[in-house]
């Protein structure tokens, strides 16, 4: 990583930083300056705006975030090729992940940009949306190669268990922060994976 690359990442860490603790109108250009040891001139050169910031921020975590499902699923899928166990591993997977950061999971950044939304263009607002999106097809892709194997024993949307998955990471991590207590959020994927199970095993599994 060349120099200037290395000083987009130290921008990029140290925003993200700021805006998982206090939000993106509490961060200000200027503090995440000084923190970088730039002039202001130094930052503009990376992104000519906050929009720009936020825009890389979104892209960074995304990508961070996909690697994290890439690998999990792609370890499930390597300990079993039935569709249900290798998902049921993934969950287990993800929840352990989860459970061993330190101080718990430090935010989602998809949430900050929309509990502010309109301090963001439209194009930081697509991409947003669109971030949901392709997580909860790939989510969805999943469940469909579950219920072709193993049809659900109640009459259930797919793209909604689906988006049950996103709901329980963000709610966990919510609530992991609210309650001081990092190990929330790996309960609730546990939970969420029981219900799977419950959904989708043979009777004689669950």
């Amino acid at each position: 990583m060349g120099k200037g690359e290395a000083t987009r990442e130290r921008i990029l860490e140290i925003a993200e930083a700021a805006v998982l603790a206090k939000g993106f109108g509490a961060t200000s250009i200027e503090e995440v300056i000084a923190e970088a040891g730039l002039t202001k001139s130094g930052f503009f050169y990376h992104f000519r705006d906050k929009n720009a910031l936020a825009r890389e921020m979104l892209r960074r975590y995304v990508e961070t975030n996909d690697r994290l499902f890439d690998d999990v699923f792609a370890r499930g899928r390597q300990l079993s090729d039935d569709p249900l166990q290798a998902f049921l591993i993934s969950l287990k997977l993800l929840a352990e992940v989860m459970a061993d950061l330190p101080n718990g999971h430090p935010g989602c950044l998809i949430a900050s940009i929309c509990y502010q939304e309109r301090l963001f263009d439209r194009e930081v607002r697509d991409l947003t949306a669109q971030s949901v999106r392709g997580w909860n097809a790939r989510f969805c892709k999943i469940l469909e190669g579950i219920a072709a194997a193993y049809p659900p024993r109640e009459a259930i949307d797919l793209d909604d268990l689906a988006d049950m998955l996103s709901c329980v990471v963000d709610g966990g991590i919510i609530m992991s922060k609210t309650l001081n207590d990092p190990r929330r959020l790996e309960r609730q994927i546990l939970l969420f994976r029981n219900y799977v199970k419950l959904l989708f095993a043979p009777a004689a599994l669950s």
